[in-house]
């Protein structure tokens, strides 16, 4: 009997000792990554529809003006902090969605354009964690995100903004934007400011950026994970590419 207890006890000890170093190496190990920050991808051409290869200024500018909507290969998504205990280092937790509609109105020409009639919706129903951490399915937090947020009533982020002036280099070059406008989050609206640098890819217009947001500015508390504490500053991300409207 008494030999048979030591056996039980030396199992029980070694799983004890299996389940501490899983968890060791998701909360103490530096075995987690995260993707860089969206941005413009694509390649600067400026041949949209009405524009010629040989990117004349009325050309371009004749390209440029018009209605666009949002077409594939849009994604947009949130990056925040979390802290794992007994970790000094924070963790960057990434998740995205390509679920994106919307559109907006340039006028102007090649001395300077004016975008107008703004809106971006944003699914976040769609969000799938895409960070790393090792012998972790970090999937497994979008569960905790979509309760926090309420996604079920709450299921889109909504940004919209009246004008925003750009740059008349655009149709031949990246141009840096800033967009004053009103985010909605979990039925709450906020004025947000987006730090956008937009181009003309080919036959669309891509546009990327980041807005900084406090998540209980909106009415949604910090996910409660076990282990884990998660920052309220969070910002949100987008590349968005934009097609004419025929």
């Amino acid at each position: 009997m008494r030999g048979r207890l030591l056996v039980v006890g030396i199992a029980c000890l070694a799983a004890l000792v299996l389940a501490g170093g899983g968890a060791y190496i998701y909360f103490f190990s530096g075995l987690r990554s995260s993707p860089s920050a969206l941005g413009l991808s694509a390649t600067p051409s400026p041949t949209v529809s009405g524009a010629t290869p040989s990117g004349s200024p009325a050309a371009t500018s004749t390209g440029v003006t018009g209605n666009w909507t949002v077409t594939a290969g849009s994604v947009a998504g949130y990056r925040v902090k979390e802290l794992f205990v007994g970790q000094t280092s924070k963790h960057e937790a990434v998740a995205r969605t390509s679920t994106l509609s919307g559109g907006l109105t340039v006028s102007g020409n090649s001395s300077g354009y004016q975008v107008t009639a703004i809106t971006f919706t944003a699914a976040l129903t769609g969000l799938t964690s895409v960070d790393s951490v090792a012998g972790r399915d970090v999937t497994q937090r979008d569960s905790f995100v979509s309760r926090q947020m309420d996604l079920q009533q709450f299921p889109d982020a909504i940004f919209t903004a009246s004008s925003a002036s750009v740059a008349g280099t655009v149709a031949s070059q990246p141009a840096d934007a800033s967009v004053s406008g009103k985010l909605t989050i979990h039925g709450v609206t906020k004025d947000v400011t987006a730090t956008v640098k937009a181009q003309v890819a080919g036959a669309k217009v891509e546009i990327a950026g980041s807005v900084p947001i406090v998540m209980t500015d909106f009415g949604v508390s910090p996910p409660s994970v076990p282990f884990t504490t998660v920052d309220s500053q969070v910002t949100i991300e987008f590349d968005i590419f934009l097609a004419k409207a025929s």
